[in-house]
């Protein structure tokens, strides 16, 4: 026998079901939404945080929103290189791919990086199906300069098998290796997949969980992180040459997802815990996010607030926001 004060010393129930019930605005909102998620940086080598984001994922999974990760993995490529004494070269900041080093590439990102993944979504349920960008044709690529190798620019996206997967209810797991116009392989950049994948399966949102806090004006004047621009701000920023080499890419797999039909791009920090839910479950957020319109700016308000949303946070992990 147990005593209810002992079991439920603070009725803790009760109020767990009042922060629920005032979820209900968010809940219908994000109902059916389908998100890319593109996941890489040191939050995929630390497994205690991949542990956490995937945790985040399922949960809003459980929300109702439909999730698509797509993800790289240069530095587990690169260990992987080392260990076979093979010669790891970059340009223009590209990994030079030779057929040699297509074959480890598929390897890592397909059969190591893209099944663990899988695994820590499925911990919590058989939720997650890896893919790779050759299933069932998902990504075609040409080559990008012969100088590089086996590195592709995309040319199609099918997402016929993403949509499946999304009508049956699982969240697909996207390792960026594409399948060639000329019948091989090709190493894609992941961000630029992402926006590639954003634009084409009509997502409501794409997300990067990358290394920093988000788009800083000034990179070197940590003051100046931007939470919230406009499309037009953002490639003018391109075009001034104003962003470190690093958030290029990113940026302008944002401007092509929104100028494709996505409504929003985020730009978070996957070192923070439980980034992704405070970004999207409170009214401040943590990262930038880039709108495609005005309208988009001004009805992009999160219903939850902050300690709601911390409190939600709480309750449903058992973790404390740190």
């Amino acid at each position: 026998m147990k005593y209810a004060h002992d079991t439920r010393p603070f009725a803790q129930p009760a109020k767990m079901a009042a922060m629920l019930a005032e979820t209900l605005p968010w809940v219908k909102n994000i109902t059916g939404k389908t998100v890319v998620i593109k996941y890489g940086g040191a939050a995929m080598e630390n497994d205690e945080l991949k542990q956490d984001v995937m945790s985040d994922i399922v949960l809003l999974k459980l929300f109702g929103m439909n999730p698509i990760i797509v993800h790289g993995g240069g530095k587990a490529i690169n260990r992987q290189m080392d260990a076979l004494r093979m010669d790891v070269r970059f340009s223009n900041g590209r990994r030079v791919t030779t057929p040699e080093a297509m074959e480890v590439v598929r390897q890592v990102l397909v059969g190591e990086v893209n099944q663990d993944l899988v695994t820590a979504v499925n911990h919590h349920g058989n939720l997650a199906v890896g893919v790779s960008g050759s299933d069932a044709g998902t990504l075609i690529a040409r080559q990008l300069d012969p100088e590089l190798g086996r590195v592709g620019e995309i040319t199609k996206v099918n997402t016929g098998y993403l949509e499946d997967l999304i009508a049956r209810d699982y969240i697909p797991v996207v390792a960026t290796v594409a399948l060639g116009e000329d019948g091989g392989y090709y190493n894609v950049n992941a961000d630029t997949a992402a926006g590639y994948i954003a634009e084409a399966v009509g997502a409501h949102k794409i997300i990067f969980l990358t290394d920093v806090d988000g788009l800083y004006e000034d990179f070197s004047d940590k003051g100046s992180l931007i939470s919230n621009l406009m499309l037009e701000e953002a490639k003018q920023m391109v075009a001034d040459g104003a962003l470190a080499s690093g958030m290029i890419p990113k940026i302008d797999s944002c401007i092509r997802a929104l100028e494709g039909g996505v409504l929003r791009a985020h730009i978070i920090n996957g070192t923070t815990p439980h980034s992704l839910l405070i970004e999207l479950l409170t009214d401040e957020g943590c990262g930038t996010v880039v709108h495609s319109t005005p309208e988009a700016y001004e009805f992009d308000t999160h219903p939850l607030g902050t300690k709601l949303a911390e409190r939600l946070m709480v309750n449903l992990t058992g973790d404390e926001i740190r």
